[in-house]
């Protein structure tokens, strides 16, 4: 694999390290057997959690390495960036939970390329910074985004609230409203899809199949129409990986900039910068005080800046918790 060390290309790189290299720091190793690393790249990469050794992510540039090492170096689209989670972004917290509004380009949970950088890790460190010297935050998922889907999520920060939380997502007592920009304009103002949906392996896309897959059921409501696209509200039944995506795909109505789903990737001669999908909206009982809460997210500059640019009107009302079909 060969690319320039300021940008070195998307994907996996694997080394054996050899009797000659044996002894050498991790960081220097890399710069003196790949000219795709320089010193800076690598410490870059190991800091961010994209370097493993022996099956484990090593976080050390100092770490020895040793003759027969496997190494694994994995770069994303993203692993030159240094990705931080501004408090800004906090929508509510208390000692049991936290909402925020996730930014579009975020990754959720740690990846092999990645774990600073990523939701969790980074409400980690936030939640270390205010906390008890020494402890280490418990954090739960219960709910997960895209990476470039932006908006409203929530994490348990305790024990006691993750197991009711996570029966709620799985008992579907949560309210989920996301708004999309598709292209095009469905038939019906209003109506749903029903499917089960799996992944492909071949090409790794959700899919509607007819036996075998996940049961997936999608709301919706059409807010707006323009030339090229239409505002569409979506209240998730369920809340299987890529359903809107799959669904409204499958539908002739795939999202602006989901070019994997094949989405356009410009209108108007814009450049779509991601896929244009914002979870907008949360409603649930909160685990301990049983108390109703409502979260909302408001758009994004890019999301109001493709809305803009096909005609749409920024300011629609508010979004709907039910959606009658």
């Amino acid at each position: 694999m060969t690319s320039s060390a300021k940008n070195p290309r998307p994907g996996a790189y694997r080394f054996t390290v050899t009797e000659k290299f044996s002894g050498l720091h991790l960081g220097q190793y890399l710069a003196e057997v790949s000219d795709d690393f320089s010193r800076s790249l690598a410490k870059h990469l190991i800091d961010i959690g994209g370097v493993h050794l022996g099956g484990r992510r090593i976080r050390k540039y100092s770490q020895p390495v040793s003759t027969g090492d496997k190494i694994e170096v994995f770069i994303d689209k993203q692993s030159l960036q240094s990705i931080t989670l501004s408090e800004e972004l906090i929508l509510y917290r208390d000692q049991d939970l936290i909402v925020l509004d996730k930014p579009a380009g975020m990754v959720t949970q740690p990846a092999p390329s990645r774990y600073q950088g990523t939701v969790y890790a980074e409400l980690q460190n936030i939640l270390r910074d205010s906390g008890r010297k020494g402890h280490r935050p418990s954090i739960g998922m219960v709910q997960r985004l895209d990476r470039d889907t932006s908006g409203v999520m929530v994490f348990s920060i305790h024990k006691r609230a993750h197991k009711k939380m996570t029966e709620a997502f799985q008992g579907r007592n949560i309210d989920k409203v996301y708004w999309a920009l598709v292209s095009g304009s469905p038939e019906d103002e209003q109506g749903q899809f029903c499917s089960q949906l799996a992944r492909r392996r071949s090409t790794n896309l959700v899919v509607s199949v007819a036996r075998g897959g996940k049961s997936a059921e999608t709301r919706y409501r059409l807010l707006q129409t323009m030339d090229q696209a239409s505002l569409i509200e979506v209240q998730l039944i369920t809340g299987r990986s890529h359903q809107i995506r799959a669904h409204f795909s499958e539908a002739g109505l795939p999202l602006l900039g989901d070019t994997a789903y094949g989405g356009p990737p410009m209108v108007n001669a814009l450049n779509i910068p991601r896929q244009m999908l914002h979870s907008r909206q949360l409603s649930f009982c909160h685990p301990v005080t049983g108390k109703e809460m409502m979260f909302t997210a408001p758009l994004p500059k890019d999301f109001s800046s493709v809305l803009h640019h096909v005609g749409g009107v920024q300011h629609v009302g508010d979004s709907l918790n039910e959606v009658d079909v």
